[in-house]
């Protein structure tokens, strides 16, 4: 068995996690998952400024108190913070580890940096093209003794795959093995999430700050799902299988080294803050690997009006008229209007009797959706409706990023283990591919019998995780008993979302079945526009819509409640 945890699931995640993570228990090796799509075009823009920057400053200074906690408990750490320098990062790790005097070897796998050969590659001019690697130039570092391991875009998952490969001396042809720790390091890649953060039934446990997810991996691929003891938080079947939910698809999760089977997955609680995760099915991974890039899209502003009292619809469609006569001449490339219904009747507070009407813009002249965009709506302050008031002064025109993916084969895409000694390995390609196809749909169970119903929030027996992919989002939704299975089956269909959802009626959303879990998985395309950085919505990145759809009314079967 080898003790994986994780002590970070994006950049800004809990400072100390690393230190809590490396005094509360006993570990085999210390993971950090700091990048994301928005990170992705952060890092760009400070190495458009500096070269030497580009990685997660943030993670070398946690080490600058931990390093010397990691070595002497014997605990190998493996991150993704060298992000668009690993090399870089891994020399800054060594400079500090000879300041502090400590003896440590650092190594770092590089070549998902493809800016250079963007052209080349078909993949336009981005601020940021990055292939997404996988776990096997992280385990020829770890046989080669390394310490510590940098790395750039690695998948996700593969911080924790790549070690458990080194560990257990697995081949590329070991799908079921790695399919189960590229689960493992679904689950844990997210930090606290996998112990009870962002869980929808949170009021049914203990509410202080949970620790951070450890996964004991078995030779097989096999896991259990963990935490330091006396951490705070919760392991069950329920966090993990939110985790599980969280920015995918459908049952085929694909990556560079494995396609893991999601609809094989089985979880069963086994202990007190213990899940098993067992029955990964992997097969070969597609010939081609995912790159990530990132672009400035232009520029963005947004104005919101407060209104107060009574008439609020009147209200809105009045401002809202003259604010877009005044744009009329120089009218921004993208317009969106949201009115947020927060104003209550009879309020006892001003702030509860108003509500929002935001205008965000978007366009390629800075001009455009400048001054002149947010100083037309204060000029409207004495000439439109009773109580006119913004929640903020004019402002600036600001630049926004987009995030795409494309696809390259994956024999164009230097995989490199650079290990301790200078020593440079190629990493090949599996040499067994398979084209992604998707998964037959699952015959449907029995419908529930007849019977009375109740209209609920759907959350009161329904679980939700949501979050973003590009433009678009996807909500994992389960619930927790066999019972409840075949009514969710056969009631949150695609067109039941649009319903419950008004906000995603225009757009293309797939549904698809997950029976081993008791969970659909719901994707809607394009319902962030252009991506986290665009702010195209109030919720950026989506992660409340399953929030929003577990408090919507639907009939559920007394029977289940």
């Amino acid at each position: 068995m080898i003790r994986i945890g994780n002590a970070s699931g994006f950049y800004g995640d809990r400072f100390s996690a690393v230190r809590d993570m490396l005094t509360g228990g006993p570990l085999d090796v210390l993971t950090g998952d700091y990048l994301a799509e928005l990170t992705m075009l952060i890092l760009g823009r400070d190495r458009l400024k500096d070269p030497r920057r580009g990685y997660a400053t943030t993670f070398l200074r946690q080490l600058e108190e931990c390093l010397g906690l990691a070595v002497d408990a014997g605990v190998t750490v493996v991150t993704n913070a060298g992000g668009l320098n690993p090399s870089g990062l891994a020399d800054a790790v060594r400079r500090l580890a000879d300041r502090a005097g400590i003896d440590v070897t650092v190594a770092h796998v590089e070549g998902d940096d493809l800016i250079a050969r963007a052209g080349e590659l078909g993949l336009g001019t981005p601020v940021t093209a990055n292939a997404y690697l996988g776990a096997f130039g992280i385990a020829e570092c770890l046989k080669a003794g390394a310490d510590v391991v940098v790395t750039g875009r690695v998948t996700d998952a593969s911080l924790v795959a790549g070690p458990a490969a080194a560990h257990f001396g697995w081949t590329p042809g070991d799908h079921d093995a790695l399919a189960g720790a590229v689960v493992a390091g679904h689950v844990l890649e997210c930090g606290a999430q996998a112990t009870g953060g962002n869980y929808p039934f949170f009021t049914e446990h203990r509410r202080d700050v949970p620790g951070f997810p450890i996964a004991e991996i078995e030779a097989d691929g096999s896991s259990t799902i963990t935490k330091h003891d006396g951490t705070g938080g919760t392991v069950t079947v329920g966090t993990v299988t939110a985790q599980l939910l969280y920015e995918i698809a459908g049952p085929r999760y694909a990556g560079p080294d494995v396609t893991a089977r999601f609809d094989s997955v089985r979880l069963h609680q086994v202990g007190p803050d213990r899940v098993r995760v067992s029955g990964v099915r992997g097969e070969p991974p597609p010939p081609r690997l995912k790159v990530g890039r990132t672009s400035l899209g232009g520029y963005r502003n947004e104005v919101t009006f407060v209104l107060t009292g009574l008439d609020i619809e009147a209200k809105a469609e009045w401002v809202r008229a003259q604010f877009t006569d005044a744009l009329r001449e120089r009218l921004p490339r993208s317009v969106r209007w949201t009115l947020a219904r927060t104003d209550h009747a009879d309020a006892g507070t001003e702030e509860e009797a108003s509500a929002l009407l935001r205008c965000a813009v978007a366009d390629d002249d800075p001009d455009v959706v400048g001054r002149a965009f947010s100083g037309a709506a204060v000029e409207l302050g004495l000439s439109s409706y009773p109580g006119f008031q913004l929640t903020a002064p004019p402002a600036k025109a600001a630049p926004y990023g987009v995030f795409s993916d494309a696809f390259v084969d994956a024999s164009a895409v230097p995989h490199v283990a650079v290990l301790p000694d200078g020593t440079r390995v190629d990493i090949a390609p599996p040499e067994a591919t398979r084209e992604l196809t998707e998964v037959a749909e699952p015959a449907l169970p029995p419908p529930p019998p007849p019977g009375p119903a109740r209209r609920v929030p759907l959350g009161t027996i329904a679980g939700a995780r949501s979050g973003d992919k590009g433009g678009s989002a996807n909500i994992g939704v389960w619930v927790r008993s066999p019972e409840a299975w075949p009514w969710l089956a056969h009631t949150l269909t695609v067109e039941a979302v649009r319903s419950l959802l008004p906000e995603t009626a225009d757009q293309p959303m797939h549904r698809f079945l997950l029976p081993n879990l008791w969970a659909v998985n719901i994707v809607v395309e394009g319902i962030l526009g252009e991506g986290v950085a665009s702010r195209a919505r109030f919720d950026p990145q989506g992660k409340a819509l399953g929030e929003w759809l577990r408090s919507r009314l639907i009939d559920v079967p007394e029977v289940l409640l």
